[in-house]
């Protein structure tokens, strides 16, 4: 009885070993690798090919730096391509909300002058081998004071918007989205 209880254990364990094991989730990696130092006003900022924005840090008014984070994203420990378009969103500074199209990530700002003046927007879409990366979840952070802050996008998140209301002195929040892939 003992030799037939065991080898019924037996054949369990083996089978168990041929189970198909379902395949794990992407290992997605966002990795800052790049700072950018520009004037606030006046100087366009674009992250180096192939990476996104990530943080922001500015202190002062117009005329003061401002400090982009850029990042790489790896997938699988394969890095992400980063497709840009053109410049848009040429909207006033105090006021507006801006959010990146779905899917893609912030990789350049240019604003001109004050808090009165315009600012521009460049987004990239991600691809990985041809086929495209999400970004889900997108939130929105609690205020910041413009004219003395830093901001960092957490765990695999990338910039998505901004927006910013009032001068140097005012409120600015930023959006925040998590990179997601298929595979």
């Amino acid at each position: 009885m003992k030799k037939f209880a065991f080898a019924a254990l037996a054949l369990v364990a083996v089978a168990a070993l041929n189970i198909p094991i379902p395949a794990s989730a992407a290992t997605i990696k966002v990795e800052y690798v790049y700072s950018g130092t520009v004037k606030e006003s006046g100087v366009e900022f674009v992250c180096p090919a192939g990476q996104v924005m990530t943080g922001r840090s500015h202190i002062g008014d117009e005329n003061a730096d401002t400090t982009y984070q850029c990042s790489w994203i790896f997938i699988d420990g394969v890095r992400v391509d980063v497709f840009t378009g053109d410049w848009f969103g040429y909207v006033k500074e105090n006021g507006f909300n801006f959010s990146a199209p779905l899917d893609q990530a912030i990789v350049g700002r240019w604003h001109h002058g004050d808090e009165n003046g315009k600012t521009e927007y460049k987004t990239g879409a991600l691809y990985l081998q041809g086929r495209q990366v999400r970004i889900t979840g997108r939130t929105w952070t609690g205020s910041y004071t413009e004219s003395g802050h830093t901001t960092e996008a957490g765990f695999n998140q990338v910039m998505t918007g901004r927006y910013h209301t009032g001068d140097e002195n005012g409120k600015t929040y930023y959006q925040y989205g998590t990179v997601t892939f298929a595979g």
